[in-house]
């Protein structure tokens, strides 16, 4: 059920492209929320709104804050005459979008002409945090020579403008695009599945690497199979099948208070041990002794030894890069400094995934050197 509720738009708070930030008086009271600008059109003070309530009555996770579903100043819209494909379809949000399979789409050609991701590596994670270090790591080792795209799956928010992450990352560089599979949409070119998107990142976005994962917002339960986190070893599974090299993000924290999540989550020993059907590689940051006993006990138990290969990466430049590029990134509300080993392993992702590529530059220039950083260690 949706909880609805009717409001007067009282201030402009923030704006980023496809979003607005809004003050609105509901209720007798002045809450937040947002509005999908290419869903609902423009807002102004003073504009009265139709509001999805549910999450702020319910005090849930998703956003605390209330979502404009029409503007009753302008409740006329028209859309683009490009574009077939639905996403959120059949509800009334359903949004029309110019997809890459379509034959109108500029990059049409290329996408239809590619079947393959050339064997580039792909960092699947399965938290939207963790891409602000991935992709840090990468541009700080590749020395932005690496063209990193953003491939956004269904597994959390599906609007893309909602994240302030990918806003920043696209701002200072350090992803060249994005790409929204699925039902999500909003990034700079929609995909009907993961497959077709991985593809479009490659054939038409021009990745050299690509970051995988859900947008904001993870649902989980606590139960086994009960989390859209799961979808990181079907990313593997797909990552394999078009070609690519899959390099999985492990969820490691010491300072989540749920034992479930404690060393190496749940999350990442279901995905991993039980969903992937093919092997990946697992990137590990260096460890303190108790800390890693933990955790490779974790890694046995849970089978993921004996499927994928599992390295620990050495030179890991997380902080400096995070530092350097200003990305302040939290996880469960903590930072780096309250969750370090969090954010460490997603960096030990981009650092595995910045050494592939230029390991294959190197190659290809036909030189080990060829002005570039030493690809960072890694030991098994």
């Amino acid at each position: 059920m949706i909880r609805i509720r009717t409001g007067e738009v009282l201030a402009i708070q923030d704006r980023r492209p496809g979003l607005t930030e809004i003050l609105v008086r509901v209720e007798g009271k002045e809450e937040r929320a947002i509005n999908y600008d290419l869903l609902t059109g423009p807002v102004k003070p003073g504009d009265m709104v139709v509001l999805n309530t549910t999450a702020v009555y319910k005090k849930l996770g998703t956003g605390g804050t209330h979502f404009v579903m029409a503007n009753l100043a302008s409740p006329v819209r028209d859309v683009s005459p490009r574009g077939h494909i639905m996403k959120a379809r059949y509800t009334p949000s359903q949004v029309k979008v110019l997809a890459v399979e379509e034959e109108d789409h500029p990059g049409s050609s290329s996408f239809r002409a590619a079947d393959s991701l050339d064997g580039i590596p792909v960092v699947i994670a399965s938290l939207h945090s963790m891409i602000a270090p991935a992709a840090a790591v990468i541009h700080w080792i590749t020395r932005g020579r690496a063209r990193v795209v953003y491939v956004m799956t269904d597994g959390g928010a599906l609007p893309l403008p909602l994240s302030r992450l990918v806003f920043q990352l696209k701002e200072k560089q350090l992803l060249a695009a994005t790409v929204t599979c699925g039902h999500a949409f909003g990034g700079d070119y929609e995909a009907v599945t993961v497959y077709s998107g991985l593809l479009a990142a490659r054939s038409v976005a021009r990745a050299d690497i690509i970051i995988a994962a859900m947008g904001p917002g993870i649902t989980g339960t606590s139960s086994t199979f009960g989390f859209t986190g799961l979808e990181q070893g079907e990313l593997v599974n797909a990552v394999h099948i078009l070609k690519g090299q899959p390099v999985a993000v492990p969820r490691l924290s010491f300072a989540d208070s749920r034992e479930r999540h404690r060393g190496l989550s749940h999350h990442t020993r279901t995905a991993l041990g039980r969903v992937a059907l093919v092997p990946c590689t697992v990137p590990l940051p260096v460890l303190g002794d108790e800390k890693r006993a933990l955790v490779w006990r974790q890694l046995r138990e849970s089978g993921i030894l004996d499927r994928h290969r599992v390295v620990v990466v050495e030179e890991n430049p997380t902080r400096e890069a995070l530092r350097s590029y200003g990305i302040n990134v939290t996880t469960m509300g903590r930072d780096m400094d309250e969750d370090p080993e969090f954010f460490l392993a997603a960096g030990a992702a981009g650092a595995y995934a910045a050494g592939l590529f230029l390991k294959n530059a190197a190659s290809m220039q036909g030189s080990p050197e060829c002005g570039v950083r030493r690809i960072p260690g890694v030991w098994q």
